[in-house]
């Protein structure tokens, strides 16, 4: 631990080459041992593509008539529940994204509702319409 009335001591050119090599050295044992796990991963996502694609030739290969088993009714019926699920789900994340954005700039939010757009706004002349009189965004609050 340095003291108050001692200096820090300077490195020399030599002790900096040496501190370069072992983090070159570190940095290079890092970088093999990501490149090996990229490769496990590949090899996994390569494997449980090829599961995927037995899986669709067994589903095919068992509906050649084009006729549809009960378990399949019940997979695509459970397959629309979910869709309808998540367009629920999505429904009202924006309604809860809207209300945030309320609470945070309610005087935007207000503009928004009284001033149509600029595109949307009719103009007789057929002049482009005005954009710097568009409000501007307020910053970001800090946290």
């Amino acid at each position: 631990m340095i003291q108050k009335g001692e200096k820090k001591k300077a490195m020399t050119s030599r002790e900096i080459q040496i501190a370069l090599i072992e983090n070159f050295v570190n940095m290079q044992k890092v970088l093999t041992n990501l490149s090996v796990k990229f490769d496990v991963l590949s090899d996994n996502i390569s494997r449980l593509l090829q599961v995927f694609e037995i899986a669709a030739k067994n589903f095919i290969s068992k509906n050649d008539d084009g006729t549809l088993t009960k378990n399949d009714k019940a997979l695509l019926e459970k397959l629309d529940v979910l869709v309808d699920q998540n367009r629920t789900i999505a429904k009202g994340l924006t309604l809860v994204e809207e209300k945030i954005k309320h609470k945070l700039y309610p005087e935007e939010m207000t503009l928004k509702k009284l001033v149509p757009r600029p595109l949307e706004r009719q103009n007789p002349s057929g002049n482009p319409p005005n954009f710097s009189e568009r409000p501007r965004p307020k910053p970001l609050p800090r946290i």
